[in-house]
């Protein structure tokens, strides 16, 4: 039996250009436009996510289960996307320590 899967429709506006390549991109995936408007924007969410959670942790604004949250990340992913990246931070010790703490309880 084949249930159908709600999806909200949402329109944007975009340039032409954009659309020419959207186009092609479809075209190359042999996908049909919606469905690679739909990879596309999970994708791009997944890219910004990720982004802001560098530049959060970079900035020390949060340590690294709070930038793994963020990210949408379990912390061992998180901290994979760290080591890729060598990301530096300028946390406390005291904020190493709790992150310690949340890694021994994984």
């Amino acid at each position: 039996m084949n249930y159908a899967v709600y999806m909200p429709t949402i329109s944007a506006r975009i340039p032409e250009a954009d659309q020419a390549e959207l186009d092609t991109v479809a075209e190359l995936l042999s996908e049909d436009r919606s469905t690679t408007i739909r990879k596309a924007l999970r994708e791009g969410l997944e890219t910004l996510r990720t982004r802001h959670a560098v530049e959060r942790y970079q900035s020390g604004d949060v340590a690294v289960n709070q930038a793994a949250r963020l990210a949408g990340l379990s912390v061992a992913e998180w901290l994979e996307v760290a080591h890729e990246r060598n990301l530096t931070t300028q946390l406390t010790a005291e904020d190493l320590r709790a992150d310690i703490d949340t890694a021994r309880g994984l």
